[in-house]
């Protein structure tokens, strides 16, 4: 788990931070394949977001609490663990609802939703003390200046506002459904070809 500050350090506010977005049907990169991420920052020098549909197999939250030497106990909720993105994959970090945004390493993104890079919020969520709603990460999806709006121009991408009923809904599988029915999409017209008439 990180003890350190985002990797860039600050929580920007471009046009795509606190929103969700979503993978085009046809993504080319299997990694990102029906996968929705939550947009943490966007700003001209780059992007960051975590996925926050896709459980890494066979390592549940409580399973990974033990292995970091925190207690889990009866309160320790029975959560997944997210694959975040391709980038630090040694690093975690917990998106939560911003009822416990007081802490100086928590960076509030949206008004519901706060990023927190330490491991003192796991320890609360594993003693059951932590926020009412969240979803624990490693490692995260990085973009360099203006790739992020070049994939979005070639279709790669959509986005939305980000609900956090999707973000922390617990039927991980159904988000891409979720968040296309968001924007009224219907799979069946969506295409990842661009250009064509």
């Amino acid at each position: 788990m990180a003890t350190h500050d985002w990797p860039q350090g600050r929580i920007s506010d471009g046009f795509l931070t606190g929103k969700l977005l979503i993978a085009m049907p046809g993504m080319s990169d299997l990694r990102f394949e029906k996968a929705v991420i939550f947009m943490c920052s966007h700003s001209a020098e780059g992007a960051l977001g975590l996925i926050v549909n896709k459980p890494i197999d066979g390592l549940p939250f409580r399973e990974l609490m033990s292995k970091m030497d925190i207690p889990v106990t009866d309160a320790t909720p029975r959560a997944s663990v997210m694959f975040g993105g391709p980038v630090e994959t040694d690093r975690g970090y917990v998106l939560h609802s911003n009822e416990r945004a007081n802490s100086p390493a928590t960076l509030p993104v949206t008004s519901q939703i706060a990023l927190t890079p330490t491991i003192d919020i796991l320890r609360a969520i594993a003693r059951g003390d932590g926020p009412r709603q969240f979803l624990f990460a490693l490692g995260y999806a990085g973009w360099g200046p203006g790739q992020i709006e070049n994939e979005i121009a070639a279709n790669g991408w959509i986005h939305c506002d980000a609900d956090d009923a999707i973000v922390f809904q617990n039927d991980v599988l159904s988000k891409w459904e979720l968040a296309l029915a968001k924007l009224g999409a219907n799979l069946s017209g969506l295409s990842s070809d661009v250009g064509h008439a």
